[in-house]
């Protein structure tokens, strides 16, 4: 345990310290309770940490992935939004997503019939379930079929068979960089039934408003639909966070799905609301 706490931890004044390098030009810090789990994987350094203001998080490469106070709020927007547009969704593909957050959520919708999370370390899946409940629920659902190889690959050797994709990815920097490439777009489009419909994490507006309009902007070159929506994701960098949907077909939402889903951010008023966008990002996605 010493080597990962002595890489990505800090003491001051006998608190331990986790402080998260966002570029160059900001650093989030967080004071840490304890360490839950620590374990360098074939792919990443991963670790469960307990923080004073924001629960236990999970911490991949010295970056705050989720956490059990705030991380319902990116999971269901990045599960119940697209599935409300989908009027009979009964195969998902969840691309990352190891912490289960995105599949519990998917998995409150009876008539999915499989959802296939891909995620490439099986060390995270592992260590969510046991050490992070708030956010992976235990996940323990016959519907769900974990698949531990690269999203990438997965995605490239599938035609025609997914209703819904959900792109559950780290930033893009590193492995997941490829998950924003235009050529990764293009695998979903193929992989999506003729009606189908995908959706992404895409940055925050206000810090990577280059990146969100990159992936905007491939993803309509791609799809006859093409919308974006957002959230306050409160551990993420600015809090604000932009998601963006391609869509074969549907755009149109059904805000009642959400109706009784046992959610603690996504209503019908959310629903209906999350697609309204500042006219700052109205003008970047347009260019001005």
């Amino acid at each position: 345990m010493e080597q990962l706490v002595q890489k990505y931890l800090s003491t001051v004044n006998g608190d331990y310290w986790l402080t998260e390098n966002e570029y160059d030009n900001l650093r989030i810090s967080y004071r840490i309770k304890d360490i839950i789990f620590e374990q360098r994987s074939a792919f990443q350094d991963v670790m469960i940490l307990d923080s004073y203001n924001f629960g236990r998080m999970l911490v991949l490469d010295g970056i705050v992935q989720t956490t059990s106070v705030d991380g319902y709020i990116y999971n269901e927007m990045i599960s119940h939004v697209p599935i409300s547009i989908h009027p009979n969704p009964k195969k998902v593909l969840i691309i990352g997503g190891g912490d289960c957050g995105a599949a519990k959520e998917v998995c409150k919708y009876e008539e999915v019939e499989q959802i296939d999370v891909v995620e490439i370390d099986e060390v995270v899946v592992k260590a969510c379930i046991e050490h992070l409940p708030e956010v992976s629920g235990n996940l323990n659902d016959p519907r769900v079929r974990f698949v531990f190889e690269d999203g990438v690959v997965f995605a490239a050797n599938k035609t025609d068979e997914y209703d819904v994709i959900i792109v559950d990815s780290s930033d893009p920097i590193g492995p997941a960089k490829v998950l924003f490439e235009k050529s990764f777009y293009e695998s979903l489009h193929k992989a999506l039934k003729p009606d189908g419909l995908m959706v992404c994490q895409s940055q925050s507006p206000i810090f990577h408003s280059d990146v969100m309009k990159q992936s905007y902007s491939r993803i309509k070159e791609l799809f006859k639909e093409v919308k974006m929506y957002t959230a306050v994701v409160p551990t993420y960098p600015g809090g604000f966070w932009s998601f963006t949907i391609g869509s074969k077909q549907y755009i149109n939402v059904n805000p009642s799905k959400v109706k009784n889903k046992q959610t603690q951010y996504v209503n019908e008023q959310i629903i209906e609301s999350c697609f309204g966008l500042p006219q700052f990002v109205v003008n970047k996605l347009e260019g001005k």
